[in-house]
């Protein structure tokens, strides 16, 4: 449970989007987020742009957020903010403003895991999974598999070695010839398109032992369909694209979906766990939703997803597990420093 005598401001500035949130009277008072716009011309995110837009917009984005919770700075209890992993200038931008305030405030610094904010997003809303569970976090940056023990404790038990889901998801995406942010057009058109059109091979990695693997690649995938479209000719290539596009996303899509949830289904069965989250940009993938809802319903295990908004990044996540930190006794030096790498 969270907190009820605590009111807290967050900060998420880990990649493209700046973030704030106010954590007032045991619940989320406000959450507003920044995106930024300028990285649709390039296809992805440009560092140095992400992080002088952040601090352009720091400080609308924190005054916007306490505004719609009508708290004001003085009344503050703590401030959480992310300081890994991500973009390093992106991450300084939050992290020296969160300082600042802090010290200025005369108040806790706590310091959360941008991966660890993403697990405990399902605690922002109700009903939320009790300890142990299952979590899958799927974005841009991250494809991991854990077992949450309990709070804070968490086990790995497998994770993508080279491009994350959210990922191949972009990169694929701009293969097809789509816009940026690529995940949800894929998404789009996969609702009309052909799953069985075409056979990619399984972005799941096998075992040596013939045991479970929950250890991923989503760079085969992803080339894949790149040398399925190159070894066309160009006008061949240019009728599969005008006529077939939903039908590749859709095959696309399923094949990554069907990876990630026999992840969970043979996890579930393995540590007995009953309860499964899966939480980061992915997860408000609408045919991962409804692919993991089927398996939840067939094998009896109860599946917890945050609202489409808090998938996404965002600060309520910050907020709320940076209350279980400090409710845990945990904060952190004004020292702390961005942690571009930082692990689970």
């Amino acid at each position: 449970m969270l907190p009820s005598d605590l009111t807290l401001l967050a900060i998420e500035s880990s990649c493209d989007d700046t973030a704030a949130a106010v954590l007032k009277d045991g619940h989320v008072a406000s959450s507003v987020v920044a995106a930024q716009r300028i990285h649709e011309g390039f296809g992805g995110v440009v560092p140095e742009l992400a992080s002088r837009a952040h601090q352009r917009l720091i400080v609308p984005t924190v005054e916007a957020a306490l505004e719609e919770a009508k708290v004001d700075k003085h009344d503050l209890g703590a401030v959480a903010v992310t300081y890994g992993p991500g973009l390093a200038g992106s991450l300084l931008v939050g992290l020296s403003f969160a300082k600042a305030l802090a010290l200025g405030l005369d108040i806790p610094l706590i310091g959360v895991n941008h991966l660890e904010g993403h697990i405990y997003s399902v605690f922002i809303d109700e009903p939320h999974p009790s300890f142990p569970f299952l979590c899958l976090t799927v974005s841009g940056g991250h494809t991991l598999l854990t077992l949450v023990k309990e709070g804070f404790v968490h086990e790995e038990l497998g994770r993508a070695r080279d491009d994350a889901a959210g990922e191949a998801f972009d990169k694929v995406a701009k293969i097809l010839g789509l816009g940026y942010p690529g995940g949800p057009e894929i998404d789009r058109l996969a609702a009309s398109g052909d799953p069985t059109f075409r056979a990619f091979p399984s972005p799941r990695l096998p075992n040596k032992d013939h045991r479970k693997s929950y250890a991923f690649s989503f760079s085969g995938i992803k080339t894949n369909v790149l040398y399925f479209l190159r070894d066309l000719g160009e006008t061949e290539r240019k009728q599969m694209l005008d006529g077939h596009l939903p039908d590749i996303a859709a095959s696309f899509q399923k094949t990554v979906v069907d990876a990630l949830v026999g992840a969970i289904r043979d996890a579930v069965k393995e540590t007995g766990v009953e309860s499964v989250a899966i939480v980061g940009g992915v997860s408000a993938n609408r045919g991962l939703r409804a692919t993991a809802q089927a398996a939840a319903d067939k094998d009896g295990f109860e599946l917890f997803v945050p609202a489409f908004e808090h998938s996404v990044d965002n600060a309520a996540m910050i907020a709320v597990t940076g209350a279980f930190k400090l409710a845990a006794g945990q904060s952190s030096e004004l020292t702390l420093a961005a942690e571009p790498a930082l692990k689970l």
